[in-house]
């Protein structure tokens, strides 16, 4: 697979908001819209019971994926690079973090109306 240098961007096949979109939904085997959400506004990733040996009991349990949406450009890159609890890490170079970024906030934009 080529990837084109930053400045060849013009001259793609793609558009950054379609490269976007791909490494939202599969940027190495597993997409972030699969904990994260469609729009990254978080999600339920499972639920389970967790057994308590000092009450004796089951006890329900959640594990959610934050949202995503509202983070900043660093907190998302320091999210994918660094290994947090059960999140794995993504080698993904800065532009194609950048693009991710980008092409989540695009997608939480408000539609705009057309003019008729």
């Amino acid at each position: 697979m080529f990837f084109l240098p930053r400045g060849a961007q013009a001259e793609s096949f793609i558009t950054d908001e379609e490269y976007g979109a791909m490494l939202y939904k599969n940027p190495r085997g597993i997409g972030c819209d699969k904990c994260h959400g469609e729009k990254g506004e978080g999600s339920l990733i499972v639920k389970y019971k967790e057994f308590n040996r000092t009450a004796g009991a089951y006890y329900e349990r959640a594990l959610n994926a934050p949202p995503i949406n509202n983070l900043s450009l660093q907190e998302l890159a320091d999210g994918i690079s660094s290994s947090r609890d059960v999140m794995p890490s993504y080698f993904l170079t800065q532009n194609e973090i950048i693009i991710i970024y980008k092409y989540i906030k695009s997608i939480n934009q408000p539609k705009k109306k057309e003019k008729k």
